[in-house]
């Protein structure tokens, strides 16, 4: 896969889109100091080239879990027994659609996966790890983290200080 070019005015999108994507073309041009026009067409071939992958809203798992739930967060680390490419991809499929199963991360070393999931409480906590970890013969370990308090959240990427 070629990398794409990115000239300043891309990163200057990339790091105003990753703090507000709800921006409107017309202000976002205005913001990195451009045209409407050119905006446009740069930020759609930023999408196409998939350097922009989706745009989604972010939020407050503390204030919809009094609404809702999903008021548990856990940091859940995954020891397999075999690590053979065939079982690494097999435990990625199978959390891949697992709604709770917010980010799945193979890592190395350590822990073959670090897995961030959030549940309504923790009987809704224990029958996931039933049915992913705890019924899967291939897992050999797990080490959950249960999260206290969120004291940072960020999606944003560091751009090498792009200026408007």
């Amino acid at each position: 896969m070629k990398p794409i070019s990115l000239e300043p005015i891309d990163l200057l999108l990339l790091a105003q889109l990753q703090q507000d994507s709800s921006l409107s073309n017309q202000t976002l041009a205005e913001r990195v100091h451009t045209s409407p026009p050119t905006c446009l067409r740069r930020v759609k071939r930023l999408f196409e080239a998939g350097l922009i992958e989706r745009q989604v809203a972010i939020l407050n798992p503390e204030k919809l879990a009094a609404t809702v739930g999903y008021g548990l967060t856990a940091i859940v680390e995954i020891t397999l027994d075999r690590q053979d490419a065939q079982a690494l991809d097999r435990f990625e499929a199978k959390v891949a659609d697992i709604a709770e199963v917010q980010q799945c991360y193979r890592v190395s070393p350590g822990p073959d996966f670090c897995l961030v999931v959030h549940a309504v409480h923790m009987p809704a906590y224990q029958a996931l790890a039933q049915r992913l970890f705890t019924s899967d013969a291939n897992v050999r370990n797990v080490k959950a983290f249960f999260s206290i308090k969120r004291s940072k959240f960020g999606a944003a990427l560091p751009l090498h200080n792009p200026q408007p």
